[in-house]
């Protein structure tokens, strides 16, 4: 799976945080009822086929 994200690599503990306190904190009081992929692409390269990194 890591080997076809776009990204190449695994989330860091500290990227997983950030959305977390997104989430959690004030600047996400208005996010609801939506799912958050952090997946480095690999979603949508399941989708739409390979991805080239930003």
């Amino acid at each position: 799976m890591i080997e076809g994200c776009p990204v190449g690599r695994a989330g860091t503990p500290d990227e997983v945080g950030a959305v977390g306190e997104l989430l959690l904190g004030p600047a996400g009081a208005f996010i609801t009822g939506s799912d958050v992929l952090m997946d480095g692409g690999v979603t949508a390269s399941y989708k739409f086929g390979p991805l080239r990194p930003a």
